[in-house]
């Protein structure tokens, strides 16, 4: 479902993915943070706003995904840092199997011409 400004809206598991995978990579962060990063890594082409991601910060949090920690952040603001549990570590795994698996699948799909099977 594209946006007016021509950004992707981003289905809730695919951002439960990039916010585990962005947080294995890059340790704690707080969630200004992990917006940014978001939107660096996707070229541009993703905007999160706090609507978007905060409720799935507490979702992640809710299934044991992630933990949060209040801490002080750079510009020396109170913040609250989010890091990847063991469990979102096992769960980033299964879901970057299952998102390489539907990946694959859409693309034979995708290059398949009528008349081929």
């Amino acid at each position: 479902m594209p946006t007016g400004d021509s950004r992707s809206d981003v289905l809730q598991g695919t951002l439960a993915l990039m916010i585990l995978q962005t947080l294995r990579a890059m340790g704690p962060q707080h969630g200004y943070g992990l917006a940014r990063r978001i939107e660096q890594v996707s070229g541009g082409t993703l905007a999160l706003n706090q609507g978007t991601l905060y409720p799935a910060l507490v979702r992640l949090e809710q299934d044991g995904w992630i933990r949060a920690k209040w801490g002080v952040s750079d510009n020396n603001r109170r913040a609250k840092f989010y890091a990847i549990t063991r469990a979102g570590e096992r769960q980033l795994e299964a879901e970057t199997a299952r998102w390489t698996r539907v990946s694959g699948l859409i693309d034979r799909f995708l290059k398949t011409r009528a008349g081929e099977s």
